[in-house]
């Protein structure tokens, strides 16, 4: 069994769905699949993604595509089983909120 980051992950794609759904049904049904394929990949490849600092190398970003630009969802491995998603945001936003 792999964990991903419970509560955080779903309170974000909630969020991130209804910011869709404000413009287009379809649209948040991608977002949404985007956001599971991006976890998915977690799931079998976490020392793949960029790391998000030098001195840190659990910390690590995932790019999940989604259109013209997508989304960034940092992350921190905890173990071989585990990770903690700590926060997502559009590739176009310059800070995690």
């Amino acid at each position: 069994m792999f964990l991903c980051g419970g509560i955080f992950l779903l309170e974000k794609q909630e969020s991130i769905i209804k910011s869709q759904l404000e413009k287009d049904l379809v649209a948040a049904e991608k977002a949404l699949d985007a956001l599971n394929q991006g976890v998915f990949f977690l799931q079998n490849f976490p020392f793949s993604c960029r790391k998000a600092t030098e001195d840190n190398s659990f910390l690590r970003k995932l790019l999940v595509s989604f259109g013209a630009s997508g989304y960034v969802a940092l992350f921190e491995i905890d173990n071989e089983k585990s990770v903690t998603i700590l926060a997502v945001r559009h590739q176009r936003e310059e800070d995690y909120y």
